[in-house]
């Protein structure tokens, strides 16, 4: 009878929320804690996962806390028996009788121990809990709500403030202390009462029969992880159901250009800001994502403005790409000589950034030293729609001013942010194909192929040319830029295996004196790339059909850049028409007028000479837009543009 009404008596038990709130939590790739959002009231409460906790520490929490836990029903009647005896005989508290179950209701409910009320509560909870969960997952919940001071509950925030570790291995001095501060977790804090602590600890090692230890114990908490805040707050408000975020981003590389760049800081005037990206341009995995110079509004630079996002003007960080795409289309090689003289498009008159201009120039030196007339005069020749096409293929989203792209995009006349101009750089590196960046997953490199292998190479080999700044090394793939008005200076870079953004400026978009991306942001750049590794990663070969010559080596069509003139007498491609879309690789290509022998280029290398026919076989290798050009023996050409069906 007795039996039957404490059954149900336990039965009827009204059990309490057992999936209580976590930290939202921002990881690295390999699962290291780079952010933690507080719960309710400013709690950090880290989940724990059941099988991630060093035994140590549940072997020592047992054998000190409850030697029974496995054999008794949720209450231990004889620990509680020898309780009372021992208070009664000493005249105080002398053990505990309760269980580790017990205990766990305690957490659950947020319940004190003083009344016999509160005990029996306790004790009818720990039966109930029994009959529904398993010892595994009491001792889980236990270890995820422990109190072990401040604000930090749960067994995983504890070793990340006092070890500054994950609980999977842990000593016996430190599982000791884990032990112990539970039972009492501000009067036993090791930061304010450390003599407390220390005795607590040495008791669960002397109870258990382990070696004692001569080690203090820690005297200070450690800060929970706050890196990439940035990202862990756009990832928070995008994601609201999510509570464990895991990145692409690497813990050590994160912290390295953090500290680079508040290091920075300090030599940089009120109101400036620094952001910087790092991405493996193999698999479009963001390595490391810096926001702002701090995440604050300290120093006047609006901190909390994440600055890899926002569109500002690129300067001259383009001209790599419509060089590029200049090669592909068979316009230009980097020994074509471009006249850098005083030229009017229409109404818009570039100029170049020192006002001087600097006469016959082949584009390997005209982008070397970033002069502005050779990229507006190919942009006039190619279009700038197709130079908008080619940002948005590289899976840029560019903002214009005023809706319709003219000239002045070439010189920065446009709204790009770092991630975009880092996806583009991040194409140049793979060779021109299209690159998927992304923080939470691994991608892959498209097999959108943007402009051709070759033409992206030698955009490569140009910037790989550029004189480093003063006291870094050479090989580094890299251009810079400044936008209008010192608002933003840039440097981006590249090798085999990585690519990194650096952008300089203020949030507010007001202008920064004397700022230039040579002289401020290039440095920042040579230095990202010697944080992250030794040594750079070579670049990839030159392909097959890369044509390496000099100036007087070129076809004569290629040898000097100039306006498109009209083909009056000279050769006209009859066949493929110029727009036309293919199903076949291998095209017949037929020629009217003009005078044999000729020569035959497709995407601007030779793929015949002394040709004394009018019809040709040509094969377009790869799936895309073509250019052939024909040249006839008095120098005369023809072009058409070709689109090949994948």
């Amino acid at each position: 009878m007795i039996w039957t009404v404490w059954d149900q008596w336990v039965e009827r038990t009204d059990l309490p929320a057992m999936l209580t709130e976590t930290s939202v939590e921002m990881q690295d790739r390999q699962g290291t804690l780079m952010r933690a959002f507080a719960v309710e009231n400013g709690r950090i409460r880290l989940a724990v996962t059941q099988g991630t906790v060093d035994s140590t520490l549940t072997d020592m929490l047992i054998a000190y806390e409850d030697k029974r836990y496995y054999r008794h029903n949720g209450v231990d009647v004889w620990a509680m028996m020898r309780a009372a005896v021992q208070a009664a005989f000493h005249g105080r508290v002398v053990s505990g009788g309760s269980t580790l179950t017990m205990q766990t209701a305690r957490l659950l409910e947020n319940s004190g121990t003083g009344s016999l009320r509160g005990k029996l509560r306790q004790m009818r909870l720990a039966w109930a809990l029994e009959r529904t969960l398993s010892k595994a997952d009491i001792l889980h919940l236990y270890l995820q709500h422990a109190p072990y001071g401040g604000r930090f509950e749960g067994v995983r925030s504890a070793t990340h403030v006092w070890f500054g570790k994950e609980p999977t291995r842990l000593s016996p001095s430190e599982a000791a202390l884990l032990v112990a501060l539970p039972q009492s977790p501000e009067n036993r804090r090791p930061d304010r009462h450390p003599n407390a602590a220390r005795m607590a600890r040495d008791r669960v090692l002397e109870r258990i029969g382990a070696a004692q230890v001569m080690s203090d114990v820690p005297r200070a908490m450690r800060p929970l992880p706050r890196l990439a805040p940035h990202l862990a707050d756009a990832l928070r408000i995008e994601q609201l159901n999510q509570t464990r975020f895991v990145t692409t981003l690497h813990a050590p590389v994160q912290k390295q250009m953090e500290t680079m760049v508040r290091m920075h800081a300090a030599d940089q005037a009120v109101g400036d800001s620094v952001a910087l990206m790092v991405v493996d341009h193999h698999n479009g995995a963001v390595l490391a994502r810096v926001g702002a110079t701090d995440y604050s509004d300290a120093h006047g630079a609006l901190g909390f403005v994440d600055m890899t996002r926002a569109k500002r003007s690129p300067g001259s960080t383009l001209k790599p790409l419509i060089y590029g795409l200049g090669f592909d289309r068979g316009l230009a090689h980097p020994d074509t000589i471009f006249a850098d003289r005083p030229t009017r498009f229409g109404r818009y008159a570039p100029q170049n950034f020192d006002g001087q201009f600097r006469g016959d120039v082949t584009a390997r030196t005209a982008l070397a030293q970033s002069l502005n007339i050779p990229p507006v005069a190919l942009t006039d020749r190619l279009g700038p729609q197709r130079l908008m096409a080619s940002l948005r293929a590289f899976g840029a989203e560019p903002v214009l001013p005023g809706g319709k792209p003219g000239l002045a995009i070439a010189l920065g006349g446009i709204g790009l942010s770092l991630e975009d101009l880092a996806k583009v750089y991040a194409g140049l590196a793979q060779l021109g194909r299209a690159v998927s960046i992304n923080d939470q997953r691994l991608g892959e490199t498209q097999t959108d192929q943007v402009i051709a292998p070759r033409a992206a190479w030698q955009v490569g080999d140009i910037l790989r040319g550029i004189v480093p700044p003063a006291g870094s090394q050479g090989g580094l793939a890299y251009k810079t830029g400044t936008s209008y008005g010192h608002r933003d200076a840039w440097a981006f870079g590249y090798d085999g295996r990585h690519v990194i953004g650096v952008w300089i400026g203020r949030p507010d978009g007001t202008p920064v004196p004397g700022a230039f991306g040579a002289d401020h942001a290039a440095p920042l750049l040579f230095e990202a790339f010697g944080r992250l590794k030794p040594e750079l990663d070579p670049p990839p070969p030159p392909p097959p059909d890369t044509l390496i010559v000099t100036t007087a080596d070129l076809p004569a069509p290629l040898r000097r850049f100039g306006p498109a003139q009209p083909n009056a007498s000279g050769p006209v491609v009859s066949f493929p028409p110029d727009g036309a879309v293919l199903e076949d690789a291998d095209t017949m290509v037929k020629v009217e007028g003009g005078h044999l022998p000729l020569t035959v280029l497709l995407n601007g290398a030779p793929i015949t000479s002394g040709l004394r026919q009018r019809t040709l076989s040509v094969d377009l290798t790869s799936p895309g837009f073509s250019n052939i050009a024909v040249i006839d023996a008095s120098g005369r050409s023809a072009r058409v543009a070709v689109e090949l069906r994948p």
